[in-house]
């Protein structure tokens, strides 16, 4: 997509204003933090913005970054049609519980501090149902993320393909089924390949708070979702693969 296109895109987008009291336009804004999820550091990305006759700083891009990605929501919730309004509200968005779903974690650097990203793929729909960061690895972050996965979505039947053994002890706490799998789950491993290329790039910006990271990687997931053409699925996002 041209520089062009994507400006014209934003300005004739019909958005809920997330910011207030901010000078900036809100199709401006968008934009800005467009570039930053598309892969642009905040320097790049307040160099496009000089250019197009807005001056602003790296802080306050940052933070445009930080609000809207606080505004989005959670993906769509997987929830099983076990009563009548459940079954019409299924039905209505055409979300079924996913049969298997991937889970991995990839260690990454903030502000030279290693941490441990987590992720969960629906192998289907290529849905991203949950991420967080842990300080470390092992049992108990494994099984912490997966009580908050089952929190948002019920995966009762679903069956979770793992590579290590210690995941099978995790899933064991919360009586959710599972196996090793290291064929089905090469597309959660080209996500964190993708979601590590920006972070190897923005680290130096998040100053070692975690939190921040987790800010980001909620945009990301809400652009990887809703806004990122999938090739495995002819180009549809994933979540209109759930919700078509």
């Amino acid at each position: 997509m041209q520089l062009a296109d994507l400006l014209r895109e934003m300005l004739n987008e019909d958005s809920q204003d997330v910011w207030e009291n901010e000078r900036t336009p809100t199709p401006v804004r968008r934009f800005g933090v467009r570039l930053h999820t598309a892969g642009l550091s905040i320097g790049e990305t307040v160099a496009i913005l000089e250019l197009l006759g807005v001056d602003r700083s790296h802080g306050a891009v940052w933070n445009w970054v930080h609000t809207l990605s606080e505004a989005q929501s959670d993906p769509p919730t997987f929830t099983r049609a076990n009563s009548r309004a459940a079954h019409q509200i299924a039905s209505d968005l055409r979300t079924t519980e996913p049969s298997r779903v991937a889970v991995d974690e990839k260690q990454i650097e903030v502000d030279g501090e290693k941490k441990w990203l987590y992720a969960a793929i629906d192998t289907n729909s290529k849905l991203l149902l949950e991420i967080d960061v842990f300080s470390r690895r092992g049992t108990d972050p494994t099984a912490a993320f997966l009580h908050r996965l089952t929190e948002k979505h019920d995966l009762a039947d679903t069956e979770f393909l793992v590579d290590a053994s210690g995941y099978l002890t995790a899933l064991a706490r919360h009586e959710l089924s599972g196996r090793l799998d290291y064929r089905t789950r090469n597309h959660i491993e080209k996500w964190f390949q993708t979601v590590t290329m920006r972070i190897d790039r923005f680290h130096a910006y998040w100053r070692g708070s975690q939190s921040s990271v987790r800010r980001w990687l909620q945009r990301f997931r809400h652009h990887y979702n809703h806004e990122r053409p999938n090739q495995a699925l002819d180009g549809r996002t994933p979540a209109q693969e759930v919700q078509n």
